[in-house]
């Protein structure tokens, strides 16, 4: 099992110990928080806007820690999982690779892609890694894998969509930085996305309401040589939809449409993945599960396996996380 050590406990840091707690490959031996109430195993105060709230939690056989330096002494550890809020990243990855750890950085790897670069010319190979989730998830791993195949030929365009409710859980959202609004903070999911499916834009154009001079809704167009590419979302100001997020991607040969929202009174509303294929048959793939933890524990046991000495998978490339920013300072920029 390789040992690794959470630092944060915040709600990030709740859903990564939650995958830990069910993976195969990494456990979870240690963790640095700040909060006394949290380094005692009281966790109950913590919520976001998935998966079950903080519970109390045992941490009697683990390296329990103020700061990451107790961690980083700690030569059992051997991967340092960082779930700090995103103006503490750029410090606890530099300290942890100048310690010679292995690390897992939650997104955004920085809140600038020039910092985001510094940090992976730092690492050794395969040092480094950002978790950005979304092509784990089994909707958006469908079209990645089909990417991946050239099933269905070319991918040819896509119109991708996310936005939240207010998120009044993070009080200093808007701050640039601190968490980076929604473009840095929300959007660079499917920013990492685009990346990975269409590669880099030759240039974009956006349109946003902004607050305070940092864009609140936006709808983005990416200009691809041979592509059609859009991504639109933000917040929108009632918090009787929280969540919300799809996309519709064609292929030379079939088109994939998915949709998914969640409501303040628990009720969802879904398009799951439907394949339109240029002939007109439908396909509708089973695609299983829908827990979103298990994302994670992908994420966490594909980290775990580059630690063991497999190669770096793209989806933790922090080239790609980088890329993923530059792509939001584009639309900034507009």
């Amino acid at each position: 099992m390789i040992r690794a050590a959470v630092v944060g406990v915040g709600f990030m840091g709740w859903i990564h110990a939650l995958a830990y707690r069910r993976s195969n490959t990494a456990e979870m031996a240690g963790f640095a928080s700040r909060s006394a109430t949290k380094r005692s195993g009281d966790w109950r105060g913590i919520q976001g806007n998935f998966g079950p709230p903080g519970e109390q939690f045992d941490v009697s056989d683990m390296n329990v820690c103020e700061h990451l330096d107790g961690l980083l002494a700690d030569d059992s550890i051997d991967l340092i999982d960082i779930c700090l809020p995103p103006h503490l990243h750029v410090d606890a990855v530099t300290a942890s690779l100048a310690a010679g750890k292995r690390v897992l950085c939650e997104k955004p790897l920085a809140l600038t892609s020039a910092e985001a670069e510094r940090l992976t010319s730092l690492a050794s190979p395969g040092q480094l890694m950002v978790g950005h989730i979304l092509p784990l998830m089994p909707e958006f791993s469908l079209l990645a894998r089909m990417k991946a195949d050239g099933r269905f030929g070319r991918v040819i365009s896509g119109r991708f969509q996310r936005t939240i409710g207010p998120p009044d859980w993070i009080p200093d959202f808007y701050d640039l930085s601190r968490v980076g609004g929604p473009l840095l903070d929300l959007q660079v999911h499917d920013a990492h996305f685009i990346r990975l499916l269409f590669g880099m834009p030759q240039s974009v154009h956006t349109a946003s309401h902004k607050l305070d001079g940092v864009p609140k809704r936006y709808e983005t167009v990416l200009a691809y040589e041979d592509a059609v590419v859009s991504v639109g979302g933000g917040v929108i100001d009632s918090p009787a939809r929280p969540f919300t997020h799809g996309y519709e991607v064609s292929f030379e040969q079939a088109t994939v449409r998915f949709e998914f929202a969640a409501y303040s009174d628990g009720t969802t509303d879904s398009i799951p993945p439907v394949i339109m294929h240029n002939d007109g048959s439908l396909e509708r793939p089973e695609l299983g599960g829908g827990d979103p933890i298990d994302a994670f524990v992908t994420e966490i046991e594909l980290a775990a396996s580059v630690v063991a000495g497999a190669p770096l998978p793209p989806v933790l490339d922090p080239e790609l996380a980088s890329d993923a920013i530059k792509i939001c300072e584009m639309q900034m920029q507009n």
